[in-house]
């Protein structure tokens, strides 16, 4: 058991997201859950004996530390810099903003305050995720050719202000650059509008990163089975990341030998070992609860994903949308909006 101080720490936003964050709060050792706020109620009974308060204001009477932000994505920009002007620390659910303007307001009123500002890219806590990027910074893919991800399932009915682009494809998009630890060159996509409403349910797009390394993601709200997948594809081999259960598989590139001249060139592969590692399956929202609480401590190294890596994944995110309204590529460094 921990002997600092804990983190007085205040949830707002008590939908599908938050009531997960209030049961982690709770647990998690060196953090004190100290209120929790919804002007709208709390349909989960997430407050339990906590004080139950309408805003940030009300948390803030309370004295805290640090907050859990998982209000709608339209509200994290106002909410955010509230917290920031009274010198709280947050973790805000992802997307980071609505939008890349917002977004770069968060990242400034946090940054030059000295705050922890992290986004919930929860799966760079995914114990998959985690055990793949070590391998590859290891180099047992060899040199890394592709990163694919599928990301698909039934609408939810949580959303209502994002599309799936800004909602879904921010993870791949966030886990990409992570593994690879290269940002997006290009992304060239298409999106379709199937269901009726106002934001894009479907999205396909390929990207390119600054050290070459081609990206593709399929992502949607329309199939009636849920994947999240992702694959690394090197010389050596492919992994494959199912993060729903947190599983690695590793299949190994056997080399095929060949004495006819005309082809021997061409050094082609053929399937070999597959290998599916023992991890260590911890709950990746725990993690992500931990990494903020030793940030906000100042603790080294720093875990969390910072506004400014949820930033830049918006900006891909915002160019893929681009991309599929114009038809052409769209590099998202292309943004005018800087911090």
């Amino acid at each position: 058991m921990s002997t600092a101080r804990p983190v007085r720490t205040g949830l707002i936003g008590l939908g599908m997201m938050g009531r997960h964050h209030a049961r982690v709060l709770r647990q998690v050792d060196g953090v004190e859950l100290v209120a929790v706020a919804d002007a709208c109620g709390d349909p989960h009974g997430v407050a339990g004996d906590l004080p139950f308060v309408d805003d940030v204001e009300g948390l803030l009477r309370l004295g805290i530390d640090a907050a859990v932000v998982a209000v709608p994505t339209a509200y994290h920009d106002a909410v955010g810099l509230q917290l920031a002007e009274a010198g709280v620390h947050a973790l805000i659910e992802k997307p980071v903003a609505h939008d890349v303007a917002a977004g770069a307001r968060l990242v400034d009123a946090f940054e030059t305050r000295g705050l922890v500002g992290a986004v919930g890219h929860i799966e760079r806590y995914n114990p998959a995720l985690q055990s793949l990027r070590a391998r590859l910074e290891a180099g047992d893919a060899g040199d890394v050719y592709q990163i694919a991800t599928r990301r698909q399932g039934p609408f939810p009915s949580r959303i209502a202000d994002v599309g799936v682009v800004k909602d879904l494809a921010t993870h791949d998009i966030d886990l990409t650059a992570w593994l690879a630890r290269s940002p997006f060159r290009s992304v060239y996509g298409h999106a379709a509008h199937k269901s009726g409403r106002p934001h894009e349910d479907l999205v396909a797009f390929s990207g390119r990163l600054d050290d070459g390394t081609v990206t593709s993601h399929l992502v949607n709200w329309l199939s009636p089975f849920k994947e999240r997948l992702t694959v690394v594809t090197g010389s050596r081999g492919s992994f494959v990341a199912d993060t729903l259960t947190a599983d690695l598989t590793f299949y190994e590139n056997a080399t095929v030998d060949t004495a006819w001249d005309a082809v021997s060139a061409f050094r082609g592969v053929a399937e070999g070992s597959m290998t599916r590692f023992a991890l260590t399956k911890r709950e990746p929202l725990v993690l992500e609860h931990e990494a903020f609480r030793d940030a906000v401590r100042g603790r080294r190294p720093v875990r969390v994903v910072t506004l400014r890596d949820g930033l830049d994944t918006l900006r891909v995110a915002e160019a893929a949308l681009e991309s599929a309204a114009t038809g052409m590529p769209v590099d998202p460094r292309a943004s005018l909006v800087r911090v």
